[in-house]
């Protein structure tokens, strides 16, 4: 079982970044911000989610096993964006804080974090069998 939770969590921190990674690539950033700016962005997203996830039970079996459940990923993820967004501004020096990254970090993470609960339980459906 903790074997799973590790995996599990593993997996969140690798959309946590993937996500993170595509937002400058989406525009074409990448190779051009310094790797503290990716760092703004990634850790806060990152300890927001670490909070608020288990917080709603996504790391307890009877809900990460369960597909009707998925829902509570995104939503985690929802409420964890201005969280995040706050914590990039503080990293970055009390930059503003726009709405609209909010809502596309919510809503890309959110999308991102239900395509992998998504993959794990098929994964955990398989092993059933």
């Amino acid at each position: 079982m903790k074997k799973k939770i590790h995996f599990l969590l593993l997996g969140d921190i690798l959309t946590v970044l993937i996500v993170t990674v595509s937002g400058f690539l989406f525009h074409d950033q990448l190779s051009t911000v310094s790797p503290y700016r990716i760092l703004a962005t990634l850790l806060p997203t990152l300890i927001a989610w670490l909070l608020i996830a288990p917080w709603l039970g996504l790391y307890k079996e009877e809900i990460y096993q369960n597909w009707k459940e998925i829902w509570r990923a995104g939503w985690a993820v929802i409420l964890a964006a201005p969280f995040a967004a706050l914590l990039r501004s503080l990293m970055l020096g009390n930059t503003p804080i726009l709405p609209v990254f909010i809502a596309v970090l919510a809503a890309t993470a959110a999308l991102g974090m239900l395509i992998w609960r998504g993959v794990w339980w098929a994964i955990l459906e398989k092993q059933k069998r």
